[in-house]
């Protein structure tokens, strides 16, 4: 950000400390798309990540006070709606991932192919692998989670979180692959 984008943002974010709505409300504005493409990747559809958003939002609000202005807002902000959209998830009691290590085992590799297809129809390929699977790999390969830290916040095995992941790679290859035919 530019110097004055950045007094801007120190503005709204001090405006929120003092829980003012108009800073609120341009945090909102100000983040909103980021949050829904963060959300987009957990749930099926618009309107789960719609109340997931605020979901997180109010959860900034709340807690905005403890914010470190000294570090950059978004990895604090993504960290709180990947927390929200996992709590979602597990009151909903989506999660049925029981996967054998033998089964995972099977998988063959294949060519990658990944550069032959754009971002939006690789998002649109993430999102159409099964719930479980969506979660692990969201988790593990685009926000950076560890296996242990995955297991942990969603009440499963380290076996199973890897295994998740390995047979959600290779659902994807195949999937790549059928695309790019």
């Amino acid at each position: 950000m530019s110097l004055s984008n950045e007094t801007k943002f120190q503005q709204i974010i001090q405006g929120c400390c003092q829980r003012n709505r108009t800073s609120q409300n341009a945090l909102y504005r100000l983040f909103y798309p980021y949050g829904m493409s963060i959300c987009m990747r957990y749930v099926n559809n618009e309107a789960e990540a719609i109340s997931i958003v605020n979901d997180g939002f109010l959860k900034v609000f709340k807690n905005v006070k403890k914010y470190d202005s000294e570090k950059p807002f978004k990895p604090w902000f993504r960290k709180i709606l990947v927390n929200t959209a996992i709590n979602q998830l597990k009151k909903q009691k989506k999660f049925k991932m029981e996967v054998q290590m033998q089964e995972a085992n099977n998988i063959s590799t294949q060519e990658d192919a990944l550069s032959r297809i754009s971002y939006q129809e690789l998002m649109a390929l993430v999102q159409s692998l099964s719930l479980a699977y969506r979660t692990v790999f969201n988790m593990y390969v685009i926000d950076g989670f560890k296996h242990q830290e995955i297991a942990d916040k969603l009440g499963i095995t380290v076996s199973t979180s890897k295994s998740n992941l390995t047979r959600a790679r290779a659902k994807l290859q195949n999937l790549v692959t059928e695309k790019i035919k």
